[in-house]
């Protein structure tokens, strides 16, 4: 009833009819080549009266697509599952021994990407001040997308930078899963990245806190970083955030926080002295790292927690809608006003304080009544 990676290699794919019964969001992160994603019931449905195909079934680890095939031989179908599922075929292709393809990668940022991400990489560093000589920048990678094309990124920049300044690339293991840690093992020594590991519990610790555990696991892990970084000798560290993390937030802080703020390209670290928390990746477009991913063929995690699948918190649309809402309003606006989202970006670079009721600064908050009768408000200068 089970297939595993290695025969499935070597099977005549056109005699099977392929399913992968994953999310449909599961199924657009990363997938077995020459799967269909449907769910359970939809392929149970597809199957009435074909009785003559045969097929294979895939999910994430083997489990639900074992029980299905069971439920498919009893009613007289040719049925096999994946053994181990997609996770058990990813770490079987990123095993493949691929020397030179780290090579290919670092030419798709320098040529295919060069004005999309290598360009934007360059300017908000320069833009902002973000690596000055001398720097020792920890680049910490969760895993994802993002942060491995900003490690592959500063390897360009160490690589035709003027002057002087070291990077280390951080990996802080707050807890993965065998697969997810593997995964990352296997992506770094795969893209060339000397990462170094650095142990905690943060998701053992978090994991029986009822009110926001995601947001004490958020803090706990930049603090792990902050910590780590320092052991290191470094002064900075770099994290993943892209221009579309920037604008959610500047929604999400007006719509839900009831305050104008914005994610900054860098800041002075309050409880670790001499640190700097920078933001490479500030003016790069979260679809230009999808496309950079989806053309070398990569797949990285998608969600560091290992209690996704069990965690409320982090696996509910209820979780996840304000930050859906937001994506969605963006989306909708951008169809009407293709200019939306970088009039967004530049809102909090035009803000007229003559005009603001109240603001706050270095932790104090001032009104426009405390010198209104000292200086000239008019419906002229508002316009």
């Amino acid at each position: 009833m089970e297939i595993s990676v290695q025969e499935f290699e070597t099977l005549n794919k056109p005699e099977y009819r392929m399913f992968d019964i994953r999310s449909k969001e599961e199924y657009l992160h990363g997938r077995m080549p020459g799967f269909e994603q449907m769910d359970q019931e939809q392929v149970i449905s597809y199957l009435k009266g074909k009785k003559k195909m045969k097929v294979l079934i895939c999910c994430k680890r083997g489990e639900h697509s074992l029980s299905l095939v069971k439920k498919l031989r009893e009613k007289g179908y040719e049925s096999y599952s994946i053994a181990g599922g997609y996770d058990a075929w990813l770490l079987h292709e990123m095993s493949k021994p691929a020397p030179e393809f780290y090579k290919e990668v670092e030419k798709s940022i320098q040529k295919r990407y060069r004005k999309s991400i290598w360009c934007k990489f360059v300017k908000a560093i320069n833009q902002y001040d973000m690596v000055k000589e001398g720097d020792k920048i920890a680049v910490c990678i969760s895993g994802g997308k993002d942060s491995m094309l900003m490690a592959k990124c500063f390897q360009e920049l160490k690589r035709h930078n003027k002057f002087d300044f070291d990077v280390k690339f951080l990996v802080m293991d707050p807890g993965y899963n065998e697969i997810n840690r593997k995964k990352i093992e296997e992506n770094a020594k795969k893209l060339n990245i000397p990462i170094e590991i650095r142990e905690s519990d943060i998701f053992d610790a978090v994991f029986d806190i009822e009110n926001s555990p995601c947001y004490l696991c958020a803090r706990m892990r930049r603090g792990h970083l902050y910590s780590y970084a320092k052991e290191m000798g470094c002064n900075k560290i770099a994290l993943g955030h892209h221009f579309d993390d920037v604008i959610e937030t500047i929604l999400m802080g007006m719509l839900y926080g009831a305050q104008v703020q914005t994610m900054m390209p860098k800041l002075h670290s309050t409880n670790f002295e001499g640190m700097e928390l920078i933001r490479p990746l500030y003016l790069v477009r979260e679809d230009d790292i999808k496309t950079w991913r989806d053309f070398n063929g990569l797949d990285f995690i998608q969600c560091a927690c290992k209690f996704t699948e069990t965690c409320t918190t982090c696996n509910t649309e209820e979780s996840k809608s304000k930050r859906l809402e937001v994506k969605r309003l963006i989306k909708t606006l951008k169809e009407t006003n293709p200019n939306v989202e970088k009039n967004i970006f530049r809102s909090v670079e035009n803000v007229n304080l003559s005009t603001i009721i109240a603001y706050k600064t270095k932790g104090e908050k001032h009104h426009f009544l405390d010198t209104y009768d000292e200086e000239t408000f008019s419906e002229e200068k508002e316009d």
